[in-house]
């Protein structure tokens, strides 16, 4: 099991050619209370780069950015009851899709933790 990291402050733990994914906890300390979280469907298959949801807080609205291509296979319904969860557990519990990656070399295009630490300096 490995862990990636994107620029827009998302991680993926990926095993085998499925992945869960969630945003850093930098990036839940950057959005303050998190009110709301839109998220798309199981089966709804994306491009890189493409919006995959959004998250909204009392400060703004952030979008999820897919970070490599491929298909939400679940998604983490509890935080629609409980979007604040991602300021509390931003890695763990409140993950935001699993989901099925479609071309695993586009990994090699995101970060280690230690890459990840250094980029938010």
């Amino acid at each position: 099991m490995a862990t990636y990291y994107s620029e827009e402050h998302e991680w993926l733990t990926v095993e085998g050619d499925t992945a869960t994914l969630g945003i850093t906890k930098h990036a839940a300390e950057q959005l303050g209370e998190v009110v709301f979280v839109e998220q798309q469907e199981a089966g709804d298959e994306f491009e890189k780069g493409g919006e995959i949801g959004v998250i909204e807080s009392v400060k703004a609205a952030s979008e999820l950015y897919a970070p490599v291509d491929g298909e939400i296979v679940e998604v983490n319904e509890a935080l629609a009851d409980n979007p604040g969860s991602l300021n509390e557990d931003p890695e763990g519990e409140a993950w935001i899709y699993k989901i099925k990656i479609s071309d695993a070399s586009q990994l090699e295009d995101l970060m280690d933790e230690t890459g990840y630490k250094a980029f938010i300096g």
